[in-house]
């Protein structure tokens, strides 16, 4: 570069008589003037260049962005480097289409070590996002999932709506929204689509001790707060005790999804994150609420309280091609003597898990994406029992499970997984799993 605005200036000096005159240093100075002056404009044209690619990586980061729908009715939420990205189901009255659908499924196969259990494949699911914005402050989105490719009264597939709420936006610190909800705990409730998550199945401690996908009735106040805060408060639905039959996954099964749901007792929730440094997430919940619902479905249940807490805490770091998680969560049900006495089974007393991950993002090339990752876990479901009850706690109630597997992703919302898992007391569950999954 230096050479061509050398010749170019030699050329000027010439052609240019005025060159002619003058002494030697003055031709020089002259000389001078003009190579700064070139250079000058070189340095503009660079920096002209440098706006127009930054300008076009951000318009293509939003093009991807509003894309995707969103999965939760949250303000801002975490992407995978740790940042904040406004909410998809909230989009602006320039949009073409007032409009938006969206979707994820996944497709699983699983090699189970034990005998007793067949190889199976499975289009685990599928499900379709529909969104609607009314005006630039009220928006509607939704979410239908059907389980197991087929339902029908001998097959296990299952359809259900896993969300379907209003949205109304005063101002980004302050969002209400009204019907059925995500609660705001953990990592996956809220964006639990197969290429935000590692390994082929959702990891134990967020289906076991976290019941996800968990959905309320309810309402809620949400928003983004200075500092980089998200918060989420809400009233919601909650569980009935008389409802559990698979006490070996905690409270899942208590789970009303708002399916004619007892509602003689209710349930609080909140929410805290903090995204205000790249790359960084930190978030802890709690959620609490009766769930004897005055012995609706268990007359044995009627005046008891059965108060069910559960709280979590989690962080996550992704920076310098790392990808680093962790997450602790904890869960009480109290008179679980009187819930084991009426669903005839030992009841969830006290539910505990926690894990620990780590992925690297090994090699990129474009959209393209490979990361291998490691995750330890441990949970443990303490079912309330006595010698004279006559009901046995479950031993695959607890375990510590490691899991090695590895991500491709050919473009950024498609995914193919593959991992092992190796369950250390119930050896009988380790398996081989492969996995394909996608987003839109």
């Amino acid at each position: 570069m230096k050479a061509a605005l050398l010749v170019c200036a030699l050329t000027i000096f010439a052609i240019n008589p005025s060159y002619a005159d003058g002494s030697l240093e003055d031709r020089v100075n002259q000389l001078q003037k003009q190579l700064d002056g070139m250079k000058n404009l070189q340095r503009e044209v660079d920096e002209l260049k440098a706006q127009l690619a930054l300008q076009a990586q951000e318009a293509k980061a939003q093009q991807e962005v509003q894309a995707q729908p969103s999965r939760a009715l949250s303000e801002a939420k975490p992407d995978q480097a740790g940042s904040t990205a406004t909410a998809i189901g909230r989009p602006t009255m320039e949009d073409a289409s007032p409009t938006s659908i969206g979707g994820y499924g996944e497709f699983t196969y699983a090699n189970v070590q034990s005998d007793d259990t067949p190889d199976q494949a499975d289009l685990l699911r599928f499900v379709v996002f529909l969104g609607h914005r009314f005006n630039d402050n009220l928006t509607f989105q939704s979410e239908l999932e059907v389980e197991h490719a087929v339902t029908s009264s001998v097959d296990a597939g299952e359809v259900a709506v896993e969300q379907a709420a209003i949205n109304y936006q005063f101002k980004d610190a302050l969002n209400v929204k009204a019907g059925l909800l995500l609660i705001p705990l953990g990592f996956l409730n809220e964006n639990h689509e197969p290429p935000t998550f590692y390994g082929v199945f959702r990891n134990n401690v967020e289906t076991r001790i976290i019941p996800t996908t968990w959905r309320e009735g309810g309402v809620g106040v949400h928003g983004r707060l200075a500092g980089g805060f998200n918060y989420d408060v809400g009233l919601t639905t909650g569980f009935d005790a008389g409802k559990i039959d698979e006490p070996s996954s905690g409270i899942r099964s208590a789970h009303q999804e708002l399916q004619l749901a007892n509602a003689n007792d209710g349930s609080v929730y909140g929410s805290l994150k903090y995204v205000g440094y790249p790359g960084v997430l930190l978030g802890v919940g709690i959620f609490s609420g009766n769930t004897g619902q005055d012995g609706d479905t268990s007359p044995r249940l009627k005046h008891v309280d059965a108060r069910f807490t559960l709280g979590e805490v989690h962080a996550r770091y992704s920076g310098h091609g790392f990808d680093l998680q962790a997450l602790y969560s904890l869960g009480t049900l109290s008179d679980a003597a009187q819930v084991t006495e009426a669903i005839r089974q030992a009841a969830p007393k006290r539910m505990e898990g926690w894990f620990l991950q780590a992925a690297y993002h090994l090699w990129a090339r474009g959209d393209m994406d490979l990361a291998p990752f490691v995750r330890y876990e441990e949970f443990d479901i303490d079912q309330k029992v006595d010698l004279t009850s006559g009901y046995l706690r479950d031993r695959t109630a607890r375990d510590n499970v490691a899991t090695l597997g590895l991500s491709f992703k050919p473009y950024p919302e498609v995914v193919v997984k593959a991992d092992y898992q190796n369950y250390e007391k119930n050896s009988g569950f380790s398996s081989f799993n492969l996995g394909l999954g996608y987003m839109f």
